[in-house]
């Protein structure tokens, strides 16, 4: 079936999740202008066991198809016609205005800083931005999918450089240490803190007393409806006050 005729005849699949519990297929909606890779996307999801509702290949389309299916996440390309600048970008900005329960992975080839500033500072999680060619392994990018549809946050480390490199003017950037930064730069990607410490070759302890000194730096709260995690990588890639 193709994806940009929507696909609500799939319906949604539930499978045994690793509690028990029935497990619901998350449901998705591609905007992707070039056919191959968003049909491509759309398999591999189906695949994955995802729901993909819809594909599409402009931002008005974008808007309609999350309006109307109400999916729980919208993989976006930046560039997308009739300009080809930043028109999939600003649609997901809209579509999420309109629909903020739907999270949005973009998935580009560029990184569109003042557009993708806005999308962090639209809400609290629920946000992903990939960048294509360095799209190396489909068992992570399909959790990386599945981690925004949940709330998360899943940001390729190019994204956060460049989105930091912005910042450095401001006063939060600053009361990082050098170490914590990469703490966090890595926190923005998703991982996990033994994923961190296995990374930096470091102790889980030692990650945990990073991440510490991060929350409180951020003036972070140990308040429990609210992922600090995400609110620590959103406050300092905005370098808000």
């Amino acid at each position: 079936m193709a994806a940009g005729e929507g696909q609500e005849g799939m319906g949604r699949m539930n499978q045994p999740s690793q509690m028990g519990a029935p497990w619901v297929a998350t449901r998705v909606v591609i905007a992707e202008d070039g056919v191959l890779l968003r049909e491509g996307l759309a398999r591999l999801l189906t695949d994955a066991g995802f729901e993909v509702v819809a594909g599409v290949g402009d931002g008005p389309s974008l808007i309609q198809a999350i309006e109307e299916h109400q999916p729980d996440v919208a993989i976006v390309d930046v560039r997308m016609p009739p300009g080809y600048r930043d028109e999939g970008l600003r649609a997901a900005l809209e579509a999420r205005r309109r629909v903020p329960t739907c999270a949005v992975m973009v998935l580009s080839q560029y990184v569109e800083e003042r557009y993708a500033s806005e999308l962090l500072e639209s809400a609290r999680g629920g946000i992903g931005y990939l960048l294509k060619d360095r799209v190396a392994d489909v068992g992570e990018f399909v959790a990386a999918v599945r981690q925004v549809a949940t709330g998360g946050t899943a940001l390729d480390p190019e994204v956060v450089a460049q989105l930091i490199a912005r910042r450095r003017h401001t006063a939060r950037l600053d009361m990082l240490t050098e170490r914590e930064r990469e703490v966090l730069a890595l926190m923005a990607g998703g991982r996990s803190n033994s994923a961190i410490a296995e990374r930096l070759v470091i102790s889980d302890g030692a990650v945990e007393k990073h991440v510490s000194n991060i929350f409180a730096k951020l003036s972070l709260p140990p308040i429990e409806s609210d992922h600090r995690r995400v609110l620590a990588v959103l406050a300092y890639l905005h370098g808000s006050d």
